[in-house]
This record gives structure tokens, sequence and C-alpha cells, in this order.
């Protein structure tokens, strides 16, 4: 999978693409990140990449100039590529958006910064906007890092195990339901006086899964109910 991340400031993802799976994914040629600085199109002498928005209101804007020519520098060699920009007026991100950005090969994320983007570059380049929830942060750079996260292990080329993302928070019951995942519990089998539910000690697989299940849904009901709806 090919993700470009247009950015004020690649520097913040120095750590992120140094992490064990993505990491790992990009050593192995399953995962191919590469980083777009926006100022980079920007016009000398100032290299400007912000100016204030018409009609009044505080802060700034970012310019249509540079931006939409690094989205269309990075649609050159991402020919099949989405293009998302990360904003708090965007789609709430979810399990469901994170499985459809899996099934592609190429994604373009654009890191939103300032006041916002002029409206006339989202109207001409991008084909979704997601948020990361009802907060705004100073940019679209943590969100773009949670975005290929969640996207990554969903690849099995990458996570390895397709198993381990079937029975987690967010993945779908038979039912079709998608519930938190049930309360887990590892060695020692008692710890500070509380023990480890009987059910997962028994070897009875089948109870186990009710079990589980149980858990998970009153576990939903309580903490999530809008997922049950």
């Amino acid at each position: 999978m090919k993700i470009e991340v247009l950015t004020l400031f690649p520097g913040l993802f120095q750590g992120f693409v140094d992490s064990s799976l993505i990491s790992r994914s990009r050593q192995r040629g399953l995962l191919k990140l590469s980083f777009l600085n926006i100022r980079d199109f920007a016009a000398p002498p100032h290299y400007q990449v912000d100016d204030t928005p018409y009609g009044g209101g505080a802060g700034m804007l970012m310019k249509p100039e540079p931006l939409a020519a690094a989205i269309e520098n990075a649609k050159t060699h991402l020919t099949e590529a989405k293009t998302v920009l990360l904003t708090p007026t965007g789609r709430l991100f979810n399990q469901d958006i994170a499985e459809e950005y899996a099934a592609l090969s190429e994604l373009i994320l654009v890191c939103g910064r300032y006041e916002g983007v002029d409206q006339r570059v989202i109207d001409r380049l991008i084909d979704d906007e997601i948020s990361m929830g009802d907060y705004v942060l100073m940019g679209g750079e943590v969100p773009a890092m949670a975005v290929i996260e969640a996207v990554a292990r969903l690849r099995t080329d990458i996570l390895g195990n397709s198993e381990s993302v079937k029975k987690e928070s967010f993945s779908k019951d038979p039912s079709g339901m998608r519930l938190l995942e049930s309360p887990q519990y590892t060695r020692p089998a008692e710890f500070r006086g509380d023990r480890v539910p009987p059910v997962l000690l028994s070897g009875d697989h089948k109870e186990i899964e009710k079990w589980k299940h149980a858990q998970a849904l009153a576990l939903t009901k309580r903490r999530r109910p809008d997922l049950l709806k």
C-alpha cells in the first residue's frame, strides 16, 4: 500500500515512521510512506502558505495555490489514490472507514493547518474529509498518523495474523454489530486478591466465547450504546 502525506511539518512524523509495526512494514516493502512538504510549492521569496480569510474572522487560512500544487504533484505518481483532508469539519473516522481505506492500494492524506483550507481546493481536489472527533487539534498531522495506523493494521499483508483484528473493539460480531472488546486477563491467575473469572480457566471454548460476547455486549451498552442502534 502506498500512502503520501502532505504537510507543513514533515518532521513531526519521524518518530512515528520509526515505530515497530510501521517501521517493519516499510522495511519489508509492504507499506510505502512518503511525505511532501506543502511549503515547497509556495512562491519565493517568502514561501507564504497562509493568508487572512475573506469576510473577516480570526486566524489564517491555508492559501490555495501551494496546497493545490502539492496535491496535484502527489496525484501524478499516485494516480489511483483517494485524496483525504484531515479536518474538524469532516465525517467522523471509524472502523467502517478504516476498512474502506484498507481496501485501497493508494491514499493521499492532506494535513490541514491554521483555521482551515480554502474551500476551492476542497471542491476541486479533495475526495473525502475526515475528523478524529468533536474537538480541534493544531493540525492534521496527528489525525494522519491515526488513520495510517488504523488502516495499516487491517491489511493482512502488514499485520500478518488476520484473526487478531476479528475479535477486538469495533470488529463485527456474528450478528453484524460492532462491539467493544470484552475484559481480558493474563497470568497470574490471582492478582492482589482478584482472581481471573473461572470460565476463562475452564478450557471450555464454547462457554468462553459465550462469556466474552456477553461481557462485550454489556460493556458496549454501558459505554457506547450508540454502537447498538
